[in-house]
């Protein structure tokens, strides 16, 4: 079978894209290929000058909107500015093995930039959305344990490397359910979820253990890591492929760390229904925003 690569992204002529953390990384590469294949992209940044330097370096139609996952404020009038249809959401934007940290309302900053900011995004958005919900999670929910009782890390020790993998596990938990509740409501707007493996991108040079950030920044990035553009492709591939509901893309290469997008499996505990029925009720109780369908 060929392998995928971004020539095989149709004609998107028409389509409303959003794309979250588009102003670097995979994130920035996705918005560009989507861009170059006529969609209208919508840069969701939290920096909008960097965002516009972006968008300038890209082919096609974009625009550029202020977005801080960190902030439910801003996720909220972010939400209310868009108007019309959209076609694809996709949840990119995260923050990695970072210090202890809290957002604007009072999150810890991983589970509340990568699960609670995009699942508040989501739920404000899905009535406008007619293809599908696309979230990045990363081949690290493997190490994740969900704590219920304490999400955003108030009685526990803090662990940086824990403390994210949580926040990816969460995402994957959070697409499950998106579907289940999409299917239930009779939409035909599917979920999908992928991870870059192991791409060389700024997310790792804010991590917490020096030693960590180094080897991630001067060895990893440099010696095992693929490029951006390769990492964006499990994404694409989870955007525009004839996917059934709830699938997850990864890197096809040995241990998921590079190569062309395929269908992968997921860890057990990223399949419990129970748990990821559990995290919607909380995480509904935390934002305040709730599924409208």
């Amino acid at each position: 079978m060929r392998e995928f690569s971004v020539d095989d992204i149709p004609d998107l002529q028409g389509a409303r894209v959003i794309v979250t953390g588009a102003s670097s990384g995979i994130g920035r590469e996705a918005a560009a290929a989507l861009a170059a294949h006529g969609a209208h992209v919508i840069l969701a940044v939290r920096d909008p000058a960097r965002g516009a330097a972006a968008a300038a370096a890209m082919t096609g139609s974009t625009e550029v909107r202020e977005l801080d996952l960190a902030s439910l404020a801003s996720i909220r009038a972010f939400a209310a500015g868009i108007e019309g249809e959209l076609s694809i959401l996709i949840n990119n934007a995260g923050v990695m093995m970072t210090p202890q940290a809290r957002t604007a309302d009072g999150f810890e900053l991983q589970i509340g930039t990568n699960h609670l900011g995009h699942f508040a995004l989501t739920n404000l958005l899905i009535e406008r959305i007619r293809d599908r919900v696309v979230t990045v999670s990363s081949s690290l929910h493997r190490n994740g344990t969900l704590d219920l009782e304490d999400l955003n890390w108030e009685r526990r020790r803090y662990r940086p490397a824990a403390a994210y993998s949580q926040s990816k596990l969460a995402n994957l938990l959070f697409s499950s359910e998106l579907q289940r509740r999409l299917t239930h409501a009779g939409s035909t707007v599917i979920a999908t979820a992928a991870h870059p493996g192991y791409a060389a991108t700024n997310l790792q040079a804010h991590a917490a253990n020096p030693l960590a950030k180094l080897f991630m920044t001067q060895i990893g990035n440099r010696f095992f890591a693929q490029d951006a553009r390769s990492g964006a492709l499990p994404t694409l591939y989870a955007a525009v492929a004839p996917l059934g509901a709830d699938s997850y893309v990864g890197p096809g290469g040995r241990g998921e760390m590079r190569g062309a997008p395929r269908l992968v499996g997921r860890s057990a505990r990223a399949g419990d229904a129970a748990a990821a029925q559990r995290l919607w009720q909380l995480s509904e109780q935390l934002t305040g925003v709730s599924f409208p369908l």
